[in-house]
């Protein structure tokens, strides 16, 4: 290629990056295109995959999710959900809809997600009562209690701005009001992009929110400062980046139906957090040999591996089988009338540790 044609198609401030890359080899289209894998309009490139988009909800009826979705809840049962400690939910179940039965606390997935896009659809009660704070409060909440956009009867019902229904509760007051009037089904559709960690625990980037209430938007890709929190403006904690979804008892019965979830990026395996109670029960000191222990202890709602010296944080993907991210280490609970044990490997094969205490 001549120098005099690229000075003629090509910026001053680009040509010599340009005729740098060319003289390496280097296509020009790898300096800004978005996949340099991939020519524009490449025929070898994958076709995305087909998904049932499902179908809209109704005032009346609950739509059908896209055909990737996991459905949390689709008006049948709570299997999906249980307590904050992992105990049996108190809610109760209604005509194809959950209710918050006020003192029970809140509620949460077992499984566990990251970045998502999150459907649920609410209804506050009729008739409405109380004002402010107090009328039909609830909330939607990632992280497993740290992030919450709230709900909330907002229809003709003045609060403070960040309080109001579809704010990121204390921070974020939404664009526009759009709620309809208390006993009416209103849809929030939340895409979630978590926060990252380092090693240290120094915050890489922040959680991010967009947000549309009833079609329309009213969040648009803002950063959470920190946690969610009345009073005070929380600084970040570093924690996993999957974690439960949750929603709020704050004394309203407020019901919701229809709550599916769509993970983004690439697929990974499945998490869950399990009740502390089961995961009390793998607690404890475990012999491979002699002279040769391994510890497991919980901390907060996942247990650590202690080998070696040293320290696996582990991920549920069942309720018998737990992996560690750091190194491909894989722990298999193995609990009888006869015997308690841990089958461990690391990268391979696997040692049965028996439980000693």
């Amino acid at each position: 290629m001549r120098p005099d044609f690229l000075s003629r198609v090509c910026p001053s401030p680009l040509l010599p990056t340009l005729t740098a890359a060319l003289s390496l080899g280097v296509s020009a289209l790898a300096l800004d295109h978005p996949d340099p894998r991939w020519l524009d309009h490449d025929r070898r490139r994958p076709q995305p995959p087909v998904v049932d988009p499902g179908t809209p909800s109704t005032l009346e009826q609950a739509g059908r999710p896209p055909s990737d979705a996991v459905v949390l809840f689709d008006g049948k049962d709570l299997s999906q959900w249980a307590s904050m400690d992992g105990s049996p939910t108190k809610w109760i179940m209604g005509n194809g809809y959950m209710e918050c039965v006020r003192g029970s606390g809140y509620i949460r997935t077992l499984r566990n997600f990251g970045d998502c896009q999150l459907h649920v659809e609410w209804a506050t009660p009729v008739p409405a009562q109380g004002e402010g704070q107090g009328r039909g409060n609830s909330g939607v909440f990632f992280g497993f209690d740290r992030y919450e956009i709230q709900v909330l009867d907002s229809y003709q019902n003045t609060t403070y701005a960040d309080g109001s229904a579809g704010s990121i509760y204390g921070q974020y007051p939404p664009l526009v009001n759009v709620c309809r009037p208390p006993g009416r089904w209103q849809t929030y559709d939340i895409l979630y992009t978590a926060p990252r960690f380092d090693s240290a625990g120094k915050l890489l980037t922040p959680a991010r929110f967009t947000i549309f209430q009833n079609g329309v938007l009213i969040q648009n890709n803002v950063a959470a400062t920190g946690p969610t929190s009345w009073l005070e403006r929380a600084p970040y904690e570093p924690h996993p980046e999957k974690q439960p979804i949750a929603l709020q008892d704050h004394g309203n019965p407020v019901r919701f139906r229809n709550i599916w979830v769509r993970e983004l990026g690439h697929p990974e395996r499945k998490e869950f957090t399990w009740a502390n109670a089961l995961l009390d029960t793998y607690v404890g000191t475990y012999e491979r040999g002699p002279g040769d222990n391994v510890e497991v202890t919980r901390h907060g709602s996942q247990l650590v591996l202690n080998m070696g010296g040293v320290r696996f944080t582990l991920f549920a993907e069942s309720q018998t089988h737990f992996f560690a991210k750091t190194t491909d280490v894989q722990c298999e609970f193995q609990f009888s009338e006869s015997e308690k044990a841990v089958v461990i490997s690391v990268g391979e094969g696997g040692m049965k540790a028996k439980k000693l205490r």
